[in-house]
Order: C-alpha cells, then structure tokens, then sequence
C-alpha cells in the first residue's frame, strides 16, 4: 500500500504516470494537468508498457494513464501484469485509446481499469477524469 502522509496528516501530492507512445498525447496530458486543483507531484512518461514497469518498479505512482496499442508492450499487457501483482493493488488506472471497441473494453474488464477513454479526448474530459480517480485529499 501506497502511504501518502507527509507531516502532521497533511497529504503528499499524487505522482502520476503517462503511458503512450505518442509524445504529443502526453505532452497534452500534462498540460491539462495544469488545469486541475490537483496536487500533482512527479509526473512520469513512458513510451510503452515495458518502459512504465521500469518506472513502476522503481518510482511511487499513484495515477497511472495509459495506451492500449503501443510497440515493445501493449497497455493491455501492462494492465495484465500490474493487475496480478498485489503491489500495485492501489494504483488508480485510466485508459485513453483510439480502441474503444466492446471487444477492447471486455479484454481490460478484470483489470481494475477505473475509467475508459477514446481519443480524441478533450482537455476538458481528462481533467474531469483525474479529478473524479483522485481521492478528496488529493487536492489543493
């Protein structure tokens, strides 16, 4: 379990980790993040789901958002492992993909995928997203 207490029951700000293959999309992720009352501490990038274990094995992130179809290792693979994996038994998970089949969507079912959404996405809806996964103490 992910401790977030800092001094005197104040919160830390939440990390966050975005997972795409498109440097663009995360570049706009992070923008967004602006937008939010959000208390955003580190936010990391990768560019596949081999990269996002790397940084999963070594950092504490609290939001993860990731890709579904990516080279090297897909979002599903990593929501598979992640998801047996009781360490991360905690980590609020958010997709964002062009593949919002039904198909898609039962494949990442069991996953403890909290929000599934399809690009384009506004800047709008990911900050209503973030807002919405990160718990009340999280904010500014």
């Amino acid at each position: 379990m992910i401790d977030h207490s800092t001094t005197a029951g104040e919160k830390r700000p939440m990390n966050l980790l975005i997972v795409d293959d498109s440097a663009v999309m995360r570049s706009m992720i992070k923008r967004v993040l602006g937008m939010t009352d959000l208390r955003v501490g580190t936010i990391y990038e990768a560019g596949n789901g081999r990269e996002a274990l790397d940084v999963l094995e070594t950092h504490d992130v609290e939001v993860l958002l990731t890709d579904i179809n990516m080279p090297v290792m897909s979002g599903t693979e990593l929501l598979r492992i992640l998801a047996a994996n009781p360490r991360w038994r905690s980590l609020r998970r958010v997709i964002i993909s062009t593949d919002g089949s039904t198909a898609r969507r039962d494949e990442v079912a069991g996953l403890h995928v909290r929000c599934y959404l399809e690009k384009p996405v506004t800047p709008e809806v990911v900050r209503d997203v973030l807002t919405a996964v990160a718990d009340v103490d999280l904010h500014a």
